[in-house]
Protein backbone atom coordinates (compact mmCIF):
# COMPACT_ATOMS: atom_id res chain seq x y z
CA UNK A 1 0.00 0.00 0.00
CA UNK A 2 1.11 3.59 -1.02
CA UNK A 3 2.05 6.38 1.91
CA UNK A 4 -0.50 9.03 1.16
CA UNK A 5 1.50 12.13 -0.25
CA UNK A 6 3.02 14.55 2.53
CA UNK A 7 2.22 17.04 3.89
CA UNK A 8 -0.96 15.15 5.19
CA UNK A 9 -3.93 18.38 5.28
CA UNK A 10 -6.37 18.15 8.56
CA UNK A 11 -7.05 21.89 8.32
CA UNK A 12 -10.75 21.60 6.13
CA UNK A 13 -12.29 24.11 8.43
CA UNK A 14 -9.62 26.87 7.22
CA UNK A 15 -10.26 25.73 3.39
CA UNK A 16 -11.67 22.64 1.36
CA UNK A 17 -10.19 21.96 -2.23
CA UNK A 18 -12.50 22.33 -4.99
CA UNK A 19 -14.53 19.19 -5.93
CA UNK A 20 -13.16 18.18 -9.84
CA UNK A 21 -16.98 17.67 -10.65
CA UNK A 22 -17.58 21.86 -9.15
CA UNK A 23 -14.23 22.79 -11.30
CA UNK A 24 -15.84 20.95 -14.44
CA UNK A 25 -19.45 22.58 -13.83
CA UNK A 26 -17.20 26.10 -13.68
CA UNK A 27 -14.88 25.73 -16.63
CA UNK A 28 -17.39 26.93 -19.30
CA UNK A 29 -18.39 29.84 -18.27
CA UNK A 30 -14.61 31.26 -18.04
CA UNK A 31 -14.62 31.22 -21.80
CA UNK A 32 -16.73 29.80 -23.83
CA UNK A 33 -20.50 30.55 -21.79
CA UNK A 34 -18.80 34.24 -21.18
CA UNK A 35 -22.30 35.94 -21.20
CA UNK A 36 -22.81 38.73 -18.46
CA UNK A 37 -26.62 37.14 -16.80
CA UNK A 38 -27.65 41.45 -16.68
CA UNK A 39 -27.57 41.68 -20.55
CA UNK A 40 -31.31 40.57 -21.55
CA UNK A 41 -30.95 40.74 -25.20
CA UNK A 42 -29.49 38.40 -26.53
CA UNK A 43 -28.22 34.46 -25.71
CA UNK A 44 -25.17 35.19 -24.01
CA UNK A 45 -26.66 36.65 -21.50
CA UNK A 46 -29.75 34.38 -21.02
CA UNK A 47 -27.69 31.80 -20.44
CA UNK A 48 -25.59 32.97 -18.00
CA UNK A 49 -28.72 34.16 -16.58
CA UNK A 50 -29.72 30.81 -16.10
CA UNK A 51 -27.07 29.22 -14.98
CA UNK A 52 -27.47 31.66 -12.04
CA UNK A 53 -31.23 30.72 -11.39
CA UNK A 54 -30.05 27.36 -11.47
CA UNK A 55 -27.52 27.90 -8.68
CA UNK A 56 -29.68 29.45 -7.08
CA UNK A 57 -32.10 26.77 -6.51
CA UNK A 58 -29.25 24.23 -5.51
CA UNK A 59 -28.28 26.43 -3.23
CA UNK A 60 -31.93 26.85 -2.07
CA UNK A 61 -32.09 22.91 -2.15
CA UNK A 62 -29.05 22.64 0.25
CA UNK A 63 -30.76 24.69 2.86
CA UNK A 64 -34.33 23.34 2.14
CA UNK A 65 -35.63 26.87 1.56
CA UNK A 66 -36.89 29.25 -1.25
CA UNK A 67 -35.17 29.96 -4.45
CA UNK A 68 -36.43 33.85 -4.02
CA UNK A 69 -34.65 34.21 -0.38
CA UNK A 70 -31.06 33.41 -1.98
CA UNK A 71 -28.86 35.87 -2.38
CA UNK A 72 -25.15 35.66 -4.06
CA UNK A 73 -22.42 37.81 -2.42
CA UNK A 74 -18.71 36.92 -1.88
CA UNK A 75 -18.46 35.21 0.95
CA UNK A 76 -19.74 34.74 4.70
CA UNK A 77 -18.14 37.72 5.78
CA UNK A 78 -19.66 40.09 3.46
CA UNK A 79 -22.73 38.55 3.93
CA UNK A 80 -22.59 39.12 7.77
CA UNK A 81 -21.75 41.87 7.13
CA UNK A 82 -24.74 42.82 4.98
CA UNK A 83 -27.14 41.70 7.55
CA UNK A 84 -25.88 43.22 10.48
CA UNK A 85 -24.94 46.82 9.24
CA UNK A 86 -28.48 46.54 6.95
CA UNK A 87 -30.56 45.80 9.75
CA UNK A 88 -28.84 48.10 12.22
CA UNK A 89 -30.03 51.06 9.40
CA UNK A 90 -33.63 49.64 8.93
CA UNK A 91 -34.16 49.40 12.69
CA UNK A 92 -33.73 52.75 13.88
CA UNK A 93 -37.03 53.12 14.76
CA UNK A 94 -37.04 49.83 16.65
CA UNK A 95 -34.21 50.39 19.09
CA UNK A 96 -30.16 50.03 18.73
CA UNK A 97 -29.79 46.84 21.28
CA UNK A 98 -27.80 43.86 19.58
CA UNK A 99 -27.10 40.66 21.23
CA UNK A 100 -24.18 38.10 20.44
CA UNK A 101 -22.57 35.71 21.63
CA UNK A 102 -19.02 35.11 22.99
CA UNK A 103 -17.41 32.31 20.67
CA UNK A 104 -18.64 34.32 17.34
CA UNK A 105 -16.55 34.25 14.53
CA UNK A 106 -14.88 38.09 14.33
CA UNK A 107 -16.91 38.52 10.77
CA UNK A 108 -19.57 39.13 13.16
CA UNK A 109 -17.87 40.00 16.54
CA UNK A 110 -15.67 42.75 14.72
CA UNK A 111 -18.41 44.23 12.94
CA UNK A 112 -21.28 44.58 16.40
CA UNK A 113 -18.10 46.23 17.31
CA UNK A 114 -17.77 48.48 14.76
CA UNK A 115 -21.40 48.98 15.42
CA UNK A 116 -21.20 49.74 19.27
CA UNK A 117 -18.65 52.57 18.58
CA UNK A 118 -21.24 54.19 16.87
CA UNK A 119 -23.81 54.60 19.29
CA UNK A 120 -25.40 50.82 19.60
CA UNK A 121 -26.00 49.09 22.81
CA UNK A 122 -23.99 45.59 22.48
CA UNK A 123 -25.04 42.75 24.92
CA UNK A 124 -22.22 39.71 24.54
CA UNK A 125 -23.11 36.51 25.83
CA UNK A 126 -21.59 33.50 27.45
CA UNK A 127 -21.09 29.92 26.33
CA UNK A 128 -20.48 27.25 29.13
CA UNK A 129 -17.69 25.03 29.30
CA UNK A 130 -19.17 22.89 26.43
CA UNK A 131 -19.38 26.44 24.29
CA UNK A 132 -23.21 26.26 24.38
CA UNK A 133 -25.20 29.37 24.67
CA UNK A 134 -27.73 28.98 28.08
CA UNK A 135 -30.88 30.03 26.02
CA UNK A 136 -32.62 30.84 29.10
CA UNK A 137 -29.89 33.89 29.43
CA UNK A 138 -30.86 34.83 25.97
CA UNK A 139 -34.52 35.08 26.58
CA UNK A 140 -33.73 36.69 29.71
CA UNK A 141 -31.69 39.29 27.72
CA UNK A 142 -33.96 40.12 25.04
CA UNK A 143 -35.53 43.53 25.46
CA UNK A 144 -38.13 45.76 23.49
CA UNK A 145 -35.87 47.81 21.49
CA UNK A 146 -33.05 44.77 20.63
CA UNK A 147 -33.02 44.50 16.72
CA UNK A 148 -30.91 41.77 15.89
CA UNK A 149 -30.04 38.26 17.73
CA UNK A 150 -26.72 36.45 16.06
CA UNK A 151 -25.66 33.45 16.78
CA UNK A 152 -23.50 30.93 14.67
CA UNK A 153 -25.05 27.16 14.04
CA UNK A 154 -21.72 25.46 14.59
CA UNK A 155 -18.58 26.48 15.86
CA UNK A 156 -15.45 27.00 13.29
CA UNK A 157 -12.76 26.00 16.30
CA UNK A 158 -14.34 23.38 17.79
CA UNK A 159 -17.27 22.18 15.85
CA UNK A 160 -19.74 22.95 18.76
CA UNK A 161 -23.51 22.61 17.66
CA UNK A 162 -25.91 25.25 19.21
CA UNK A 163 -29.20 24.53 19.66
CA UNK A 164 -30.71 26.73 16.92
CA UNK A 165 -33.93 25.70 16.87
CA UNK A 166 -35.05 26.31 20.34
CA UNK A 167 -32.79 30.09 19.58
CA UNK A 168 -35.21 30.70 16.74
CA UNK A 169 -38.46 29.65 18.33
CA UNK A 170 -37.37 31.87 21.15
CA UNK A 171 -36.60 34.74 19.23
CA UNK A 172 -39.09 34.99 16.88
CA UNK A 173 -41.88 34.43 20.20
CA UNK A 174 -40.13 37.88 21.17
CA UNK A 175 -40.25 39.35 17.51
CA UNK A 176 -36.47 39.86 17.21
CA UNK A 177 -34.77 38.67 13.93
CA UNK A 178 -32.10 35.62 14.28
CA UNK A 179 -28.92 36.27 12.22
CA UNK A 180 -27.06 32.96 11.80
CA UNK A 181 -23.34 32.26 10.59
CA UNK A 182 -23.72 28.85 8.90
CA UNK A 183 -20.59 28.91 7.52
CA UNK A 184 -18.75 25.76 8.99
CA UNK A 185 -22.43 23.80 9.79
CA UNK A 186 -23.39 23.95 5.84
CA UNK A 187 -22.77 20.71 3.52
CA UNK A 188 -21.78 19.14 6.80
CA UNK A 189 -25.35 18.81 8.86
CA UNK A 190 -28.82 19.08 7.53
CA UNK A 191 -29.98 22.21 7.65
CA UNK A 192 -33.56 22.91 7.17
CA UNK A 193 -34.66 26.19 6.99
CA UNK A 194 -38.44 25.20 6.35
CA UNK A 195 -38.52 24.04 9.79
CA UNK A 196 -36.20 26.17 11.95
CA UNK A 197 -37.06 29.82 12.49
CA UNK A 198 -34.34 31.68 11.04
CA UNK A 199 -34.24 35.01 9.45
CA UNK A 200 -31.35 35.48 7.54
CA UNK A 201 -28.23 32.85 7.25
CA UNK A 202 -25.04 33.32 5.42
CA UNK A 203 -22.54 30.64 3.85
CA UNK A 204 -19.24 30.20 2.30
CA UNK A 205 -18.49 28.04 -1.05
CA UNK A 206 -14.72 27.18 0.15
CA UNK A 207 -15.91 25.82 3.28
CA UNK A 208 -17.43 23.07 1.25
CA UNK A 209 -15.81 21.82 -1.99
CA UNK A 210 -16.49 25.25 -3.68
CA UNK A 211 -14.30 28.06 -4.97
CA UNK A 212 -13.22 30.72 -2.91
CA UNK A 213 -14.84 34.49 -2.91
CA UNK A 214 -18.16 33.50 -3.33
CA UNK A 215 -20.97 32.77 -1.15
CA UNK A 216 -24.49 33.47 -0.17
CA UNK A 217 -27.28 34.94 2.45
CA UNK A 218 -30.84 33.33 3.30
CA UNK A 219 -32.65 36.12 3.99
CA UNK A 220 -36.45 35.04 4.94
CA UNK A 221 -39.11 37.01 2.77
CA UNK A 222 -41.50 36.72 6.15
CA UNK A 223 -39.25 38.94 8.21
CA UNK A 224 -40.90 42.47 9.19
CA UNK A 225 -37.66 44.01 8.71
CA UNK A 226 -35.54 43.02 6.67
CA UNK A 227 -31.74 44.47 5.82
CA UNK A 228 -30.89 47.77 3.75
CA UNK A 229 -28.70 47.53 0.69
CA UNK A 230 -25.49 48.24 1.21
CA UNK A 231 -23.84 47.78 -2.22
CA UNK A 232 -25.47 50.37 -4.92
CA UNK A 233 -24.89 50.70 -8.70
CA UNK A 234 -27.29 48.43 -10.29
CA UNK A 235 -29.98 47.14 -8.36
CA UNK A 236 -28.47 43.15 -8.58
CA UNK A 237 -29.75 40.44 -6.59
CA UNK A 238 -33.22 42.35 -6.02
CA UNK A 239 -31.28 45.79 -5.35
CA UNK A 240 -29.70 43.68 -1.94
CA UNK A 241 -26.35 43.43 -4.08
CA UNK A 242 -25.43 45.68 -6.88
CA UNK A 243 -22.55 44.49 -9.39
CA UNK A 244 -21.93 42.17 -11.56
CA UNK A 245 -22.31 38.76 -10.26
CA UNK A 246 -19.60 36.08 -10.56
CA UNK A 247 -21.05 33.42 -12.40
CA UNK A 248 -18.42 31.07 -12.93
CA UNK A 249 -17.70 31.12 -8.62
CA UNK A 250 -21.82 30.80 -8.38
CA UNK A 251 -22.20 27.56 -10.72
CA UNK A 252 -19.45 26.04 -8.66
CA UNK A 253 -21.32 27.09 -5.55
CA UNK A 254 -24.39 25.76 -6.95
CA UNK A 255 -22.46 22.86 -7.72
CA UNK A 256 -21.10 22.14 -4.00
CA UNK A 257 -24.40 22.54 -2.58
CA UNK A 258 -26.02 19.91 -4.83
CA UNK A 259 -23.33 17.45 -4.08
CA UNK A 260 -23.09 18.11 -0.29
CA UNK A 261 -26.65 17.45 -0.19
CA UNK A 262 -26.26 13.97 -2.01
CA UNK A 263 -23.53 12.66 -0.14
CA UNK A 264 -24.18 14.54 3.32
CA UNK A 265 -25.14 11.81 5.42
CA UNK A 266 -22.36 9.28 3.61
CA UNK A 267 -19.60 11.21 4.93
CA UNK A 268 -21.08 11.80 8.29
CA UNK A 269 -20.78 8.62 9.04
CA UNK A 270 -17.46 7.87 7.76
CA UNK A 271 -15.57 11.10 8.68
CA UNK A 272 -17.15 10.77 12.29
CA UNK A 273 -15.68 6.99 12.68
CA UNK A 274 -11.87 8.79 11.15
CA UNK A 275 -12.18 11.16 13.95
CA UNK A 276 -12.92 9.18 16.66
CA UNK A 277 -10.51 7.04 15.76
CA UNK A 278 -7.69 9.98 15.63
CA UNK A 279 -9.23 11.52 18.88
CA UNK A 280 -8.66 7.79 20.53
CA UNK A 281 -5.55 7.40 19.30
CA UNK A 282 -3.67 10.98 20.75
CA UNK A 283 -5.91 10.04 24.57
CA UNK A 284 -4.32 6.65 25.07
CA UNK A 285 -0.75 7.54 23.79
CA UNK A 286 -0.18 11.22 25.35
CA UNK A 287 -1.51 12.25 29.11
CA UNK A 288 -3.18 15.20 29.96
CA UNK A 289 -4.83 15.75 26.92
CA UNK A 290 -8.59 16.55 26.67
CA UNK A 291 -11.50 17.68 23.90
CA UNK A 292 -12.87 21.18 23.35
CA UNK A 293 -16.23 21.39 23.33
CA UNK A 294 -19.54 19.31 23.67
CA UNK A 295 -19.18 15.58 23.12
CA UNK A 296 -21.90 15.28 21.57
CA UNK A 297 -23.45 18.58 19.92
CA UNK A 298 -20.24 18.94 17.67
CA UNK A 299 -20.11 18.70 14.42
CA UNK A 300 -17.93 14.99 13.26
CA UNK A 301 -15.69 16.72 11.57
CA UNK A 302 -13.59 18.30 13.61
CA UNK A 303 -10.90 17.46 17.21
CA UNK A 304 -10.06 20.78 19.26
CA UNK A 305 -7.84 19.33 21.50
CA UNK A 306 -5.85 20.57 24.60
CA UNK A 307 -3.00 19.68 25.66
CA UNK A 308 -1.43 20.73 28.91
CA UNK A 309 2.62 21.78 28.90
CA UNK A 310 3.01 22.47 25.77
CA UNK A 311 2.56 25.88 23.43
CA UNK A 312 1.08 25.02 19.75
CA UNK A 313 2.90 26.85 17.89
CA UNK A 314 5.79 25.05 18.81
CA UNK A 315 4.79 21.47 18.46
CA UNK A 316 3.56 22.80 15.11
CA UNK A 317 6.65 23.92 14.34
CA UNK A 318 8.36 20.49 14.60
CA UNK A 319 6.11 18.77 11.43
CA UNK A 320 5.02 21.85 9.08
CA UNK A 321 6.53 20.20 6.14
CA UNK A 322 4.58 16.73 6.96
CA UNK A 323 1.04 17.94 8.69
CA UNK A 324 -1.46 20.66 8.27
CA UNK A 325 -3.24 21.76 11.23
CA UNK A 326 -4.29 24.92 12.67
CA UNK A 327 -2.97 26.05 16.17
CA UNK A 328 -3.98 28.92 18.25
CA UNK A 329 -6.99 31.51 16.62
CA UNK A 330 -7.76 28.90 14.10
CA UNK A 331 -9.16 31.46 11.72
CA UNK A 332 -5.74 33.04 11.61
CA UNK A 333 -3.13 30.56 13.17
CA UNK A 334 -0.33 33.53 12.51
CA UNK A 335 -2.16 35.42 15.62
CA UNK A 336 -0.09 34.80 18.49
CA UNK A 337 -3.14 35.84 21.09
CA UNK A 338 -4.88 32.76 23.16
CA UNK A 339 -8.13 31.78 20.71
CA UNK A 340 -11.22 34.00 21.61
CA UNK A 341 -13.78 30.88 21.37
CA UNK A 342 -11.69 28.87 23.70
CA UNK A 343 -10.92 31.97 26.50
CA UNK A 344 -14.90 31.96 26.41
CA UNK A 345 -15.81 28.32 27.14
CA UNK A 346 -13.49 29.00 30.42
CA UNK A 347 -9.42 27.85 29.21
CA UNK A 348 -6.47 29.51 30.60
CA UNK A 349 -4.72 31.53 28.10
CA UNK A 350 -1.82 28.73 28.89
CA UNK A 351 -4.68 26.11 27.78
CA UNK A 352 -5.92 27.94 24.90
CA UNK A 353 -2.51 28.13 23.67
CA UNK A 354 -1.72 24.73 23.86
CA UNK A 355 -4.98 23.66 21.90
CA UNK A 356 -5.13 22.46 18.67
CA UNK A 357 -7.76 22.07 15.78
CA UNK A 358 -7.70 19.40 13.41
CA UNK A 359 -10.15 19.29 11.17
CA UNK A 360 -11.49 16.41 8.55
CA UNK A 361 -12.43 16.89 5.06
CA UNK A 362 -14.14 14.33 2.31
CA UNK A 363 -10.97 13.79 1.32
CA UNK A 364 -9.38 12.62 4.16
CA UNK A 365 -8.47 8.67 4.45
CA UNK A 366 -7.99 5.97 7.40
CA UNK A 367 -3.79 6.15 6.55
CA UNK A 368 -4.08 10.05 6.47
CA UNK A 369 -5.07 9.63 9.98
CA UNK A 370 -2.84 6.99 11.27
CA UNK A 371 0.45 9.25 10.24
CA UNK A 372 -0.97 11.96 11.59
CA UNK A 373 -1.38 10.64 14.81
CA UNK A 374 2.06 9.35 14.85
CA UNK A 375 3.22 12.41 13.69
CA UNK A 376 1.16 14.69 16.00
CA UNK A 377 2.04 12.12 19.41
CA UNK A 378 6.18 12.43 18.68
CA UNK A 379 6.00 16.17 18.27
CA UNK A 380 3.78 16.28 21.60
CA UNK A 381 6.77 14.07 23.25
CA UNK A 382 9.52 15.85 21.66
CA UNK A 383 8.09 18.83 23.23
CA UNK A 384 6.98 17.99 26.33
CA UNK A 385 11.02 16.36 26.51
CA UNK A 386 12.30 19.83 26.50
CA UNK A 387 9.44 21.48 29.46
CA UNK A 388 10.80 21.75 32.49
CA UNK A 389 7.46 22.42 33.81
CA UNK A 390 6.42 18.76 32.34
CA UNK A 391 9.35 17.53 34.03
CA UNK A 392 8.35 18.82 37.38
CA UNK A 393 4.89 17.96 36.65
CA UNK A 394 5.88 13.93 36.18
CA UNK A 395 7.96 14.29 39.30
CA UNK A 396 4.76 15.01 40.97
CA UNK A 397 5.47 18.56 41.81
CA UNK A 398 2.61 21.00 42.26
CA UNK A 399 2.63 23.21 38.89
CA UNK A 400 -0.18 25.13 39.06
Amino acid sequence: MSLPKTPVYLDYHATTPVDATVLESMLPWFTRDFGNPASRSHAYGWKASEAIEIARGQVADLLHADSKSIIFTSGSTEGLNMAINGLAETSGQIGKHIITVAAEHHAVLDTVDWLNRKGYELSILPVDGNGILDTEHLRNTIRNDTIMVLVMWANNQTGVVQHIKEIGLLCHQAGVPLVCDATQAAGKISIDLAQIPVDILAISAHKMYGPKGVGALYINPSMKVKPAALIHGGGHERGYRSGTLNVPGIVGLGSASALRKEHLLADQDRLLQLRDQFEKSILIALEEVSVNGHVCDRLHTVSNLKVRFVDSQAVTSRFRSDLAISSGSACSSANPEPSHVLLAMGLTPAEAKGSFRISLGVPTTLAEIEIAARIFIEAVEAERAQSPVWQMFKQGIDVS
